[in-house]
């Protein structure tokens, strides 16, 4: 009898791959899209200085000629202080205000090259990404806002710690709340020529309705309650306020009035948080429905 013939052994099957551990989680992946994007801004902050320093030029022109020309003029009753300390908490508003607002006019400028659309193909939230250009503009406007915090001895402040951080942070708040408004306001404008017209028929009276250059006590009984509704009113009061505690013998003049009433800072810090919040949700699912 012959022997059987060997069998050919079977293919042997391929080991199974490995688990792929270096693939990023769905947060990582978020919040590498909002790393990016407030790089970008930063980056573009640090390669244009010309553009930064130009928008430093107005806030210091403000800070310089008119509070040192009014100076003289203005009783300190009238402003609780130096007429110079007095305008300081609005010239470092001013100093936030058009970094952020140049958020929106960005949206419309990246939709109209094409970029945005590219933008929107990313793996990511489209929430994610408004986050991420909000952010980015809210850390540009701090830095810049930082820079001219540094003249605060110009105008007698002290270089105190505490003091500096406080208003630091409050410009903080004021740009992401300058930010998130001025975003939510470019999702529903095609062309940068609408949103200039709408800027500058906005952004004037919100600034001197602050009562950045003069008391809100000032005003007439119906201007004093648009104040009232005005985030850049409960902005600049928040930082006189801080000023306030920490110069000796200086008071903040009377600010945002709730029906006769004072709110105290920590309330308008709240307003501000909660109006920036908001509108940020808001802006976040309008953008998700951009086509």
């Amino acid at each position: 009898m012959t022997a059987p013939a060997d069998r050919p052994a079977p293919p042997r099957q391929p080991a199974p791959a490995p688990p792929a551990t270096d693939a990023p989680g769905p947060l990582v992946r978020e919040l590498r899209a909002v790393h990016a994007l407030v790089l970008r801004d930063l980056l573009r902050m640090f390669a244009q200085p010309a553009q930064t320093t130009l928008m430093l030029v107005q806030p210091l022109l403000f800070l310089l000629l008119l509070g040192g020309g009014l100076a003289a003029l203005v009783p300190a009753t009238a402003v609780g202080g130096d007429y110079r300390a007095y305008l300081f908490p609005g010239v470092l508003v001013m100093t936030v205000q058009t970094p952020a607002v140049t958020v929106g006019m960005r949206l419309i400028t990246d939709r109209e090259s094409g970029y945005l659309r590219e933008t929107l193909m990313a793996p990511v939230r489209r929430s994610t990404l408004l986050y991420g250009s909000c952010l980015g503009g809210t850390t540009e406007a701090t830095v810049q806002g930082a820079v001219l915090l540094a003249t605060a001895g110009v105008v007698g402040l002290p270089y105190e710690p505490v003091l500096l951080l406080s208003l630091l942070a409050t410009m903080a708040l004021t740009s992401f709340v300058l930010t998130v408004l001025a975003a939510a306001l470019a999702i529903g404008i095609r062309t940068v020529e609408s949103f200039h017209i709408l800027l500058s028929l906005a952004l004037m009276p919100l600034l001197f309705l602050s009562g950045a250059f003069f008391p809100l006590t000032a005003l007439p009984g119906w201007l004093a309650q648009l104040a009232a509704v005005n985030p850049l009113a409960y902005a600049v009061d928040i930082l006189r306020r801080g000023i306030a505690h920490h110069v000796p013998g200086s008071t903040a003049a009377t600010g945002v009035l709730w029906d006769g009433w004072q709110p105290p800072a920590a309330l308008e810090i709240v307003v501000l948080a909660l109006l920036g919040a908001g509108v940020l949700l808001w802006a976040a699912r309008r953008f998700g429905r951009l086509e």
